[in-house]
């Protein structure tokens, strides 16, 4: 049987504050952090209450190695000093401590927890390592992409985004808010891809809308200039996204008191319109659409969709990552069907909340897919 050790330090939290990411990713902390120590106990158990030729001291090295692998460097210490002490005291009580097989069963658990804290020290240097990653890339995701701001004129905003690639916190969904001489302007879009792979892409997008949102003065125009800087951008990335590059995408206009809403929608999930007495529109394009960065392929630009919006009117934009998002039984989600049980929103940022305990509930709070995921809610006081 495998060895084990007993940290008696795993039922105080404070000494597990910057618990190792292998612990605290997926498995139930509380749970890992008394394995060691009950590997430890079983093998001491097991060695007491056997016959001689059955030993449990494998349990005391193993847990010696587990916890170097999943605790910090002082309950590893303690496990394996507990694990040596109780090897030591099962020999003696067998008069064995003397003997070559005494000492070999000594030498076996010193071994296991020099193992266990060089293992130790690799882990947590890894860690430091990929923590620091994490931060860049926060960084960079928050000058890439920041939160818009929370109010513009009439309009209040609220946003969310989750990447696929959640090691990243970075992906290709990207939104914007903007006040510009001709309206309030929005973006919500998806590049094709996922993850770091559509970063540049993001960051092609996101730069030629804020420069352009203010110069153009429809938003067919400011669709084509958006078209424009993404073809410039497949240029150069090789030949599959000169062919396939591609990102859906809305864009959307209040006007400046918020009573009109124009919305032109290429090839992406529709908007939901949430009024104030719970019900919910759907705000499908009048006609269909190619993505941007598809507009060499000919076809006519179709024109905006004019919406009223009433007082207390909440616009939802999502992206693919919310529609696509599937329950246990493979079952799409769709806003349509579950927004209206949701009632009304009083804020955009309660509108995003909603939302997302919903995807919760849907998913059986299961991780909802692999792909990024962007919510933009815009609300009319």
């Amino acid at each position: 049987m495998p060895h084990a050790r007993r940290d008696r330090t795993a039922a105080d939290p404070n000494a597990y504050r910057h618990k190792m990411d292998i612990v605290t990713t997926g498995w139930p902390t509380a749970l890992v952090r008394w394995i060691p120590g009950g590997m430890v106990a079983a093998g001491v158990v097991f060695d007491l209450a056997t016959p001689a030729p059955y030993t449990g001291d494998p349990l005391l090295a193993g847990g010696c190695v587990l916890a170097g692998a999943t605790q910090q460097t002082r309950a590893t210490m303690i496990t394996f000093g507990a694990a040596l002490l109780a090897m030591v005291a099962l020999t003696m009580e067998d008069n064995r401590l003397d003997e070559h097989s005494g000492i070999a069963d000594v030498a076996s658990i010193v071994l296991a927890g020099g193992i266990a804290l060089i293992v130790n020290r690799v882990l947590r240097r890894h860690g430091r390592q990929l923590a620091t990653v994490r931060g860049v890339a926060e960084a960079a995701q928050r000058a890439l992409l920041p939160d818009p701001p929370q109010r513009i004129g009439p309009l209040g905003i609220a946003a969310r985004y989750d990447a696929a690639a959640s090691e990243a916190r970075i992906g290709g969904d990207v939104y914007a808010a903007q006040a510009t001489p001709y309206g309030i302007r929005l973006l919500i879009g998806d590049v094709r891809g996922k993850g770091l792979g559509a970063v540049g892409a993001v960051a092609v997008l996101l730069g030629a809308f804020r420069e352009a949102a203010d110069a153009e003065p429809d938003l067919p125009r400011l669709a084509d200039r958006l078209d424009r800087a993404l073809d410039r951008h497949k240029t150069g990335g090789g030949d599959e996204a000169a062919l396939e590059g591609f990102t859906t995408g809305v864009l959307a206009e209040f006007s400046a008191d918020g009573d009109t809403l124009r919305l032109v929608n290429r090839g992406h999930p529709p908007p939901y319109l949430l009024t104030a007495d719970g019900a919910v529109h759907t705000l499908e394009p009048s006609a269909p659409d190619l993505p941007f960065g598809m507009h060499g392929l000919g076809g006519l630009r179709s024109v905006p969709d004019e919406v009223a919006v009433p007082h207390g009117a909440t616009l939802l934009l999502v992206t693919d990552g919310v529609t696509e998002t599937r329950d246990p039984a493979g079952e799409f989600y769709d806003p349509q069907a579950r927004l209206p049980a949701l009632g009304p929103q009083d804020t955009p940022q309660q509108a995003v909340e909603s939302l997302l305990r919903d995807l919760d509930a849907w998913t059986e709070s299961r991780v909802p897919g692999n792909d990024d995921r962007a919510v933009l809610a815009v609300r009319r006081d």
